[in-house]
């Protein structure tokens, strides 16, 4: 995706969508100046200001729907980026390293290892994809790092385009061992669920005792805990439910990313939208200024 994009930026598709805006903005802009120094000699036609506000509000339609992409192109450009929270020791870190193929981050018993966000790139379905691991959230700490550490997980998980929230089956689906400290019981761990691009990952499949109806014993937790989020059961030890994780980040990724990619070159630089923003606000306050104002009407289209 990454490729095709900067070859079609290569080859000045966007160039010349901007460069014909640019000029469409000096006739605009000729035009109107025009109105103002020769009007009064009746040497322009009428209607010639009416046509100026038309034009100008067509150009401003094309950068308002130009802008409106969802930042399309700059999450193709830098990656899609994917934040993995949850509870500690349910398998966040273990499932980096098995994205990576490496070992990227620290795998232990001990709760709290995570405590600051590591963070890799990598390839999915075609798509750049940048993984954050966080650090377990969990209530009651007297680490302050360890603290920190959470706040900028939860911070990090509501930036991020995707979450996967990680959660234990074992102590998910035996009812005997419910976490007291469970994200499930914060308000504001429990909102990322509501986030978009948000599923939930049942880890450690390989550690109960029979992994039989285990898509049906997740739906059924799910709904006990009112989850309406996609549950995918995996284990990271027997790759089970991995190509069914896999599929589903490809197609959210695709579908939310990838389709419009095709139809219309996006935006792939933070400067260029601000640029875009500041001539759409000088075209807005244009169409906005009346006739018997075309002086600052003028301003404002060279402003643009």
């Amino acid at each position: 995706a990454q490729r095709k994009l900067a070859v079609r930026q290569a080859h000045g598709e966007l160039f010349r969508m901007y460069e014909g805006w640019r000029v469409k903005m000096v006739q605009l802009r000729a035009q109107i100046e025009a109105y103002i120094d020769f009007s009064e000699d009746e040497n322009i036609e009428d209607g010639v200001y009416t046509q100026v506000c038309l034009e100008a509000k067509k150009l401003a339609d094309a950068i308002r729907a130009h802008l409106n992409d969802k930042r399309q192109g700059e999450i193709l450009r830098n990656g899609v980026a994917l934040s993995i929270v949850g509870p500690p020791n349910s398998g966040k870190s273990t499932l980096l390293n098995k994205l990576a193929q490496r070992q990227v981050a620290i795998v232990s018993p001990i709760a709290g290892t995570t405590r600051d966000i590591v963070e890799t790139t990598l390839d999915i379905g075609g798509y750049p994809l940048v993984v954050r691991d966080t650090a377990g959230l969990r209530k009651a700490s007297s680490d302050v790092i360890e603290m920190e550490g959470i706040r900028r997980a939860v911070e990090a998980a509501q930036e991020a385009d995707i979450r996967i929230c990680m959660v234990d089956a074992q102590q998910a689906l035996d009812c005997t061992t419910k976490p007291s400290d469970s994200f499930l019981q914060n308000a504001e761990w429990q909102a990322l669920l509501d986030l978009p691009h948000t599923f939930v990952v049942l880890s450690k499949i390989d550690t109960l005792k029979s992994s039989d109806g285990i898509q049906a014993a997740a739906q059924a937790w799910a709904q006990s805990q009112r989850i309406n989020n996609r549950i995918v059961p995996i284990s990271c030890a027997n790759m089970f439910g991995w190509e069914s994780l896999m599929q589903l980040l490809a197609d959210d990724i695709r579908t939310a990313w990838g389709t419009s990619v095709a139809q219309q070159m996006p935006l792939t630089k933070t400067r260029h939208r601000q640029h875009l923003q500041q001539c759409l606000e000088h075209l807005d306050s244009f169409e906005s200024i009346g006739e018997d104002m075309v002086v600052l009407g003028a301003e404002e289209l060279r402003g643009a």
